[in-house]
């Protein structure tokens, strides 16, 4: 099975008519699968709730997402963030569903302009709302990054935890999307930050036992000989030897990429929170020169080496756009 991940901002009866939901926190998961030859394969469509009011479940979507859908009703400052952001987050394929509200009206030339000026030249747009198109665009999608797909998995693992819980009968599950790589039943993981260790119970994918979860397969891992404290948002899971991957980072130099529209200069003392694989980490800027910024975490971030994610950095005090930009060249200091 291939899964795609596509953040989907949208209202929930957009969301509806593409699949069914099966998550109903600050982000919602709709599921729809189809079979495609030999093997089903999967669209989860990732609706971040609460935008513009939080961020994180914008950014928690784009963490893990490898394609975008957008539903616009109007132009406003929300969609231009969103729209930012995807470009920020390095989403190279995207749909654009244009569903004005009833008498409105929404110019199709004036969202290609808006695209082009956010770097999302690439994207599609559709004038109208036909659920089968979007589906089939998406499984274009799919198929377009199966070579990125097949470069995830010869990389080591890492499972960025969402959640986690304890299960009569079952004991701990942590809930996470595997990234890169793959984990198997009955593997010895290891946690970072932390280094605490344990062993795979057993695997879930869409609610039904697996022997192994590969990348981009939101996957439940029930885990013996491990606390329930090992386990928070934003830890990385991986097999035990893996763990090398990841470089912790208490402070950081960086070069900044600049998002599209974003005027606001770097200034010393300024606070900026960093998004990659779930986490979303306070930091404040310390020295910077020109587009080098140094950067003290107020807790751990983690960064996975050679990681074709990128890591987002906000400033959430800079309504209406709070996307800033991105890292370039992050090194631990």
């Amino acid at each position: 099975m291939s899964v795609l991940n596509i953040l989907c901002f949208s209202d929930e009866s957009f969301a509806r008519e593409l699949g069914k939901k099966t998550d109903e926190r600050d982000v919602e998961s709709y599921i729809y699968k189809e079979q495609r030859g030999d093997v089903q394969d999967a669209l989860t469509f990732l609706r971040p709730r609460k935008h513009p009011e939080k961020m994180r479940p914008l950014l928690g979507s784009l963490d893990i997402a490898d394609a975008a859908i957008i539903e616009i009703k109007k132009i406003d400052a929300s969609i231009g963030e969103v729209l930012v952001a995807s470009s920020v987050a390095g989403i190279e394929r995207g749909l654009v569903v244009i569903n004005p509200e009833e008498g409105g009206w929404v110019d199709p030339e004036q969202i290609k302009k808006i695209l082009e000026q956010a770097g999302l030249k690439s994207w599609k747009i559709n004038e109208q709302f036909n659920p089968h198109e979007v589906k089939e665009t998406a499984w274009k999608f799919l198929d377009d990054l199966n070579d990125v797909r097949n470069r995830r998995s010869s990389k080591m693992s890492c499972v960025p935890v969402d959640q986690h819980f304890n299960v009569k009968g079952v004991g701990l599950v942590a809930i996470g999307t595997v990234q890169s790589g793959s984990i198997k039943k009955h593997d010895n993981i290891t946690v970072t930050p932390g280094g605490y260790s344990g062993v795979i119970r057993s695997l879930q994918v869409m609610d039904v036992d697996v022997d192994i979860a590969n990348s981009g397969d939101r996957v439940g891992v029930a885990i013996r000989n491990m606390k329930e404290s090992a386990l928070e948002r934003g830890v990385l899971i991986s097999v035990s030897g893996e763990e090398e991957m990841f470089e912790t980072h208490n402070s950081s130099s960086l070069t900044f990429n600049r998002a599209p529209f974003q005027k606001r200069n770097i200034e010393i003392g300024m606070v900026i929170h960093a998004s990659t694989d779930l986490q979303f980490v306070v930091g404040r800027v310390k020295e910077f020169n020109d587009n080098e910024i140094f950067i003290e975490w107020d807790s751990p971030l983690t960064i996975r080496k050679n990681s074709d994610r990128r890591v987002v950095l906000t400033q959430l005090d800079s309504s209406p756009m709070r996307i800033l930009g991105h890292a370039i060249n992050m090194k631990k200091e």
